[in-house]
C-alpha cells in the first residue's frame, strides 16, 4: 500500500511517499504565501506526478495548518495564508491525482503520528501541541484523535492566557498562539527565534507564558504525556528543562497530575507520519494500531 502524505504549514509544506509503513523519500518546500491555495495546489500535485513516474499512489492523507471541519472533509480556514477558505483540499488531490484523499487538521494529524508511531506510543492518552509559527493542539485517545461536537477540540492556540494582552489575529486579545508562536515572537523582540532561545534570560520569561497555556491542558485533560513538536522545540533541554520547572511551579499544589511534557520523536515528520495513520485502513477511518512498528 503506497501513501502520499502532504504536511501544509505557514513556513513550508511537507510531502513523503510511504510504502507501507516504511518512508521512502520526502520533499519540503517554503510556502509561498502571495501563491495562496493555487499555487500550493499545483505545487502538491506536480510532485506526486513525478513521484508516481515509479509506481501508482493508493491513497492520500493530509495534515492542513488550520481549522478543518472533518466531516465535510473542507478546510476552514487558514490564519496565516489567504485563499483557503471553505476549501475541499482532498475532493481537489482525488480529482488531480485520481487517489482517495483524507484530511486533518495538522496538530490533530501531529498527535496521532505521535501517539501511534513517535513520543506518544503506547501510552492511553497523548496531548500533542504544535509550537511553530502558529500553535495548535490534538487530543488523542487509544490511538483516536477526539475532535469535539465541531472539529474544534485542543485548539489551544486561542486559550486566552492574558486577558490584558496584545491583539491576536483571531481579533481576541492575550490568547496562547499571540504570546508564544513563532511568527509572533520574531514581530515583538526583532530576532529570530533561534536566537532568542539561545538567550537564558529570554527563556526565563517565555516559559512562564508557555507553562500557562500548559497548565490548562494538563488540568483539563490529564494527559499520560504531552508531546510537543513544531520548530521551537527544537531547541530541546534549553526549553523543556526550565518549562518542567515552570510547569511544577504553577500546577495547583494538591494535584497529583503527572507532568510528562516530551519533545516530539519523529522531528518534523510527525503531521506526515500522522497523515499515514489517518488513511491507514481507507478513506480517513483513524486507526488504532498497536502493533505498528515504529520509523527507523
Amino acid at each position: 500500500m503506497r501513501t502520499l502524505a502532504v504536511d501544509i504549514g505557514g513556513t513550508k509544506f511537507s510531502l513523503a511517499d510511504f510504502d507501507g509503513d516504511r518512508l521512502v523519500r520526502r520533499a519540503s518546500r517554503a510556502t509561498e504565501r502571495e501563491g495562496g491555495r493555487e499555487w500550493m495546489v499545483e505545487q502538491i500535485v506536480g510532485v506526486a506526478r513525478e513521484w508516481q513516474r515509479d509506481a501508482a499512489f493508493d491513497r492520500c492523507g493530509i495534515g492542513f495548518g488550520g481549522p478543518v471541519d472533518y466531516p465535510a472533509q473542507r478546510v476552514a480556514l487558514s490564519t496565516h495564508v489567504g485563499g483557503w477558505q471553505d476549501t475541499p483540499l482532498p475532493e481537489i488531490l482525488t480529482r488531480e491525482l485520481d487517489i482517495p484523499a483524507a484530511m486533518d487538521n495538522d496538530a490533530n494529524a501531529g498527535a496521532l503520528g505521535e501517539a501511534v508511531y513517535g513520543a506518544g506510543r503506547g501510552c492511553a492518552s497523548v496531548f500533542y501541541m504544535t509550537l511553530s509559527t502558529g500553535i495548535g493542539g490534538g487530543i488523542c485517545l487509544d490511538g483516536r484523535i477526539w475532535r469535539g461536537a465541531d472539529s474544534y477540540a485542543g485548539e489551544i492556540g486561542h486559550l486566552t492566557i492574558r486577558p490584558d494582552g496584545p491583539e491576536c489575529l483571531c481579533g481576541a486579545r492575550g490568547c496562547f498562539e499571540r504570546l508564544c508562536c513563532g511568527l509572533w515572537l520574531e514581530r515583538d523582540f526583532g530576532r529570530p527565534v533561534p536566537a532568542l532561545l539561545q538567550d537564558a534570560a529570554f527563556v526565563r520569561r517565555y516559559v512562564v507564558d508557555l507553562a500557562l497555556g500548559l497548565k490548562a491542558a494538563i488540568m483539563l485533560l490529564n494527559p499520560t504525556r504531552i508531546v510537543i513538536g513544531g520548530g521551537i522545540s527544537k531547541a530541546g533541554d534549553a526549553l523543556f528543562a526550565p518549562l518542567r520547572a515552570e510547569l511544577r511551579r504553577q500546577i495547583t499544589a494538591w494535584s497529583r497530575a503527572r507532568i510528562d511534557v516530551v519533545p516530539a520523536a519523529l522531528g518534523d515528520d510527525s503531521v506526515l507520519w500522522g497523515a499515514l495513520a489517518l488513511c491507514s485502513e481507507g478513506n480517513g477511518t483513524l486507526c488504532n494500531t498497536p502493533n505498528t512498528t515504529r520509523p527507523n
